[in-house]
């Protein structure tokens, strides 16, 4: 990864689990919705390994109590709906109370726009919840640009969310860095065609992150400094 010894001009980052840990208010709405539906609650731990791919998949996993919930589907398709529907209620009410913003995260964005880097969030997360998220974090005046789950047709790993990004961000891919915590964001970055930074306290469905192609790899994006 090289930027001619400079600093990025474009740095997009993934939301949950690289700047926020969300997990436990999420584990609140999920358990609130399979109680809901009588089913047993999933707990912090087993959501951990679930969340990355948007609400819709982090509810199917649920119902289905298990992350290749495609191999053993929880629910038919009004059911899924049902708990979906739930789901969206419950978060709403949660989201941002027990979140945190990790160590090292702000920092790193203080020497970004000291640079003048341009930054912008890029998650599979609802646009309904990423802006509240960022709001409540005192995070969202960092950035001009999120783009969510839904803000698209697609999601990531296809690189179009990346590129909308850039290009909303006036940047181009070949100065941008995309900081992430999981498989799906280092195989949208370089579908995009960027280097990608990989944090190890993220998501990551419960699997190392170190060996999956991450130009680097950190414990804490104060590293980078």
């Amino acid at each position: 990864m090289s930027f001619n010894n400079d600093w990025p001009k474009t740095v997009l980052f993934d939301l949950d689990g690289t700047l926020v840990d969300s997990a436990p208010d999420l584990a609140t709405a999920v358990d609130r919705m399979l109680v809901d539906v009588q089913r047993p609650p999933a707990g912090q731990h087993k959501v951990r390994q679930w969340v990355g791919n948007g609400a819709a998949v982090l509810v199917k996993r649920a119902l289905a109590d298990r992350f290749d919930h495609e191999q053993a589907p929880g629910a038919d398709e009004a059911t899924f709906i049902d708990a979906l529907d739930r789901f969206y209620r419950f978060y709403a009410e949660v989201n941002g109370r027990q979140a945190r913003v990790y160590d090292g995260v702000r920092p790193f964005l203080q020497a970004l726009a000291e640079h003048a880097c341009q930054l912008g969030v890029v998650t599979n997360k609802p646009q309904a919840f990423t802006g509240p998220l960022l709001d409540q974090m005192g995070l969202a005046h960092w950035f001009p640009v999120t783009v969510s789950g839904d803000t698209l047709a697609v999601r990531k790993p296809d690189p179009a969310p990346l590129h909308h990004a850039i290009r909303q961000l006036g940047g181009n891919p070949a100065s941008t860095l995309m900081v992430g915590d999981s498989i799906t964001d280092i195989r949208a970055a370089r579908n995009a065609g960027v280097p990608v930074v990989a944090v190890r306290y993220g998501y990551n469905y419960g699997a190392s992150i170190d060996t999956l192609g991450a130009d680097i790899v950190v414990d804490s994006l104060a590293e980078l400094l």
